[in-house]
C-alpha cells in the first residue's frame, strides 16, 4: 500500500485505506489541498474525503457516486492516455455539500459491510459545543476571540502550567498590561484555554483515572469583559447560552452567589442573587460561603465574589442539599468571576476603578451533560483514543468501571492513560520537554505513569504510547493547528522518553524482585512487610533511575 501522509494527517491505517491502492495521488492530492485552502472542514476530515474521492473512483459504477464521475473519471482517463490532467481550477465548481454528503455514505456503507452498526450521530459533538460558546459571545456580543495561551507559560514564571483561562490576562487585572499590545485594549474576549493541573496548588494527577472526571488536561471555556459590563450581563449571558442555545433544561440548574464572611469583613453579594431570581426559584438560589464563592488571585491584588452555575443530572427534585457537596450527580458547570475589589498587603479590600468578568466552564464536563454521559470519558473526544489504546492492549475493551468493580485496575489505566495522552502532546506541542526538574519533571512523571499503566495493566507492548499521540492529533488538531505542525517532534520526543523508562522499568523490576521482595522460604524476613529498606530505595533511585514514587 502507498503511505501518503500530508500536513501530518496520515490516514493510511483508515479501514477506507486498506481498500485503495494504485489509484492517482493526482486526484487525491489535489482535492485534499482544494479543501484545506478553502478552510471548508477540519484537515483531518478533507484526508479522509480525499481517500473516499479515490474509492468513489475505482468503484465499478461511476453512478456510486454522480458528483465525483466526470472530473475524477476524466482526470484519471487523460493522465493514463498522456493528456494533460484535470487543472486544479476545475476542482473548485464541486459542490462541497455533495462531497461530505457522498463521504459520509461511503464511510457508512464501508462500516456496514464490514458488519458494523451505523454509529448515532451526536446532536452535540466537542467540536460543535466549542464553536457554539465562541460564535455566541462573538456575533451576539461583540467579544474578540483571543487565541488560548500556551500551556505551559513559558514567560510567566510563577506557573508551572496554564491551569486557568484567566492567567493570560493577569496584567489587564493588575493594571499593567503594556501599551500599544493587543491587551492594552482589550475590553471583552473569549476563548477556549488549554489547561494542565498537574504539580503545584492545583495537581489533580493522583486522582487521574480513578474517577470520572478529573483530568490533568482539559480545555477551560471562557468569556472576559475588562471595564465593560458587569454582574447583569454576565449572568443574562450565561442563563441564555445554557437553556436558549445549548437548550439545558431549566429545572435541572442551580446558581450560588457569595453569602458574605464577617470575619473577612466581606457582605452577602445581594446584587448577584437578585438577577438570579430574575430567572429562578428562590430555592434554587443558594447562599454559600467564601471558600467556594470568592475568588483570590493571591495573598494580595485583585478578588471579588463569583457566582457558579450547577446541574443535576437526574432531575425532577430537589437538589439543593447536593450543591458543592461533591455529588457526582450535581455538578458545578460554569463560574462567573466579578472581580470588584483590590486586597493590600494589610488585607484590607478597597473596590476597583474597574470591574471585570471572568468566567469559566469546562469543556469536558459540559460536553458529558449534553451528549448524557454520566463520565467525562465516555464523551465523543475520549472515544478515538480508547479504540487505539483497545488495539494495543491485551486486557479487553474500556468497560468505564470504577472503584472495586475495576478489578486490576484496567479502566483506571485506560482513564489515566487516554488523559495523559492528551497532556504530554499538548505540553510538547507547546514547547515543553520532560526533565529531571520543575515543569519538565512533572510531565515526565506524567509520561512514566502512563507508560506503567499500560505496560503493567494495560498488558501493552513497550512504545505503545507514542502510537496515541497522531490520535490526539486527528481529534484536536483542527482547532488547534500547533499539534498538526509538532506531531512529528512529539512523537519522537514520546518515543524516547518511552524507551528509556521501559529500560529503567525493567531493570528497576528485577532488582526489586530479587533483592527486596522475600521469597516464601525466607523466614528472616516478614513477608507482609511493605516497607522498602532506605538503602535499597536509594539504590533504585540513584543507580537504576527507578522514580521513589514507584517503589
Amino acid at each position: 500500500m502507498v503511505s501518503r501522509d500530508h500536513n501530518s494527517c496520515n490516514l493510511t491505517r483508515h479501514p477506507i485505506a486498506k481498500l485503495i491502492e494504485d489509484t492517482p495521488p493526482y486526484i487525491y492530492s489535489q482535492l485534499k489541498q482544494y479543501i484545506i485552502r478553502m478552510r471548508v472542514i477540519p484537515c483531518a476530515l478533507s484526508t479522509m474525503l480525499a481517500w473516499a474521492c479515490r474509492l468513489t473512483f475505482r468503484s465499478s459504477s461511476p453512478s456510486t457516486s454522480p458528483v465525483f464521475a466526470a472530473a475524477f473519471t476524466t482526470s484519471s482517463r487523460r493522465r493514463r492516455h498522456g493528456v494533460a490532467p484535470v487543472p486544479p481550477s476545475s476542482l473548485a465548481s464541486l459542490p462541497v455539500a455533495g462531497l461530505v454528503h457522498s463521504h459520509r455514505r461511503l464511510w457508512s456503507s464501508s462500516k456496514e459491510a464490514a458488519g458494523a452498526e451505523p454509529a448515532e450521530e451526536l446532536a452535540w459533538p466537542t467540536d460543535k459545543i466549542r464553536s457554539t460558546f465562541l460564535d455566541y459571545f462573538q456575533s451576539r456580543h461583540a467579544h474578540e476571540f483571543f487565541p488560548s495561551s500556551p500551556s505551559v507559560p513559558l514567560n510567566d514564571p510563577s506557573l508551572l502550567f496554564a491551569n486557568a483561562g484567566m492567567n493570560q490576562f493577569k496584567p489587564i487585572f493588575l493594571g499593567r498590561a503594556p501599551p500599544n499590545t493587543p491587551l492594552a485594549s482589550l475590553t471583552k474576549a473569549v476563548n477556549s484555554q488549554k489547561c494542565i493541573r498537574a504539580g503545584g496548588k492545583h495537581n489533580d494527577l493522583e486522582d487521574v483515572g480513578r474517577d470520572t472526571y478529573h483530568h490533568t488536561f482539559f480545555e477551560m471555556m471562557g468569556s472576559w469583559s475588562f471595564g465593560d459590563y458587569f454582574k447583569k450581563e454576565a449572568i443574562e449571558y450565561a442563563w441564555e447560552l445554557l437553556t436558549e442555545v445549548y437548550g439545558i433544561e431549566q429545572g435541572r440548574l442551580y446558581a450560588t452567589y457569595f453569602g458574605g464572611d464577617e470575619a473577612l469583613g466581606l457582605e452577602a453579594d445581594e446584587e448577584a442573587r437578585d438577577f438570579w431570581l430574575r430567572f429562578l426559584p428562590e430555592e434554587r438560589v443558594l447562599a454559600c460561603g467564601a471558600k467556594d464563592n470568592f475568588w483570590e488571585m493571591g495573598d494580595t491584588g485583585p478578588c471579588g465574589p463569583c457566582s457558579e452555575i450547577h446541574y443535576d443530572r437526574i432531575g425532577n427534585r430537589d437538589a439543593s442539599s447536593l450543591v458543592n457537596a461533591d455529588d457526582p450527580d450535581v455538578i458545578e458547570i460554569w463560574n462567573l468571576v466579578f472581580i470588584q475589589f483590590n486586597r493590600d498587603e494589610s488585607g484590607s479590600l478597597a473596590s476597583l476603578p474597574a470591574k471585570h468578568v471572568d468566567t469559566g466552564m469546562g469543556l469536558e464536563r459540559l460536553c458529558s451533560l449534553l451528549q448524557d454521559k454520566t463520565s467525562n470519558y465516555d464523551i465523543d473526544a475520549f472515544q478515538p483514543i480508547f479504540r487505539k489504546m483497545e488495539s494495543l492492549a491485551n486486557v479487553g475493551p474500556y468497560e468505564g468501571k470504577l472503584g472495586k468493580e475495576d478489578e486490576g485496575l484496567k479502566d483506571t489505566a485506560y482513564r489515566a492513560v487516554a488523559d495523559h495522552a492528551r497532556t504530554l502532546t499538548f505540553a510538547l506541542a507547546d514547547g515543553a520537554v520532560p526533565d529531571n526538574d520543575g515543569r519538565g519533571y512533572v510531565l515526565r512523571r506524567i509520561l512514566r505513569r502512563a507508560t506503567r499503566y499500560g505496560q503493567q495493566i494495560l498488558k501493552a507492548e513497550p512504545g505503545f504510547f507514542s502510537q496515541l499521540v497522531p490520535v490526539v492529533v486527528d481529534t484536536f488538531g483542527s482547532f488547534y493547528p500547533e499539534l498538526v505542525e509538532n506531531q512529528a517532534n512529539i512523537i519522537e520526543i514520546v518515543r524516547e522518553e518511552e524507551e528509556a523508562f521501559s529500560a529503567m522499568l525493567e531493570r528497576g523490576i528485577k532488582y526489586f524482585e530479587d533483592e527486596i521482595i522475600p521469597s516464601d522460604n525466607d523466614e528472616s524476613h516478614d513477608n507482609k512487610n511493605t516497607v522498602v529498606p532506605g538503602d535499597k530505595a536509594f539504590f533504585l533511585y540513584d543507580t537504576l533511575g527507578f522514580p521513589i514514587d514507584l517503589t
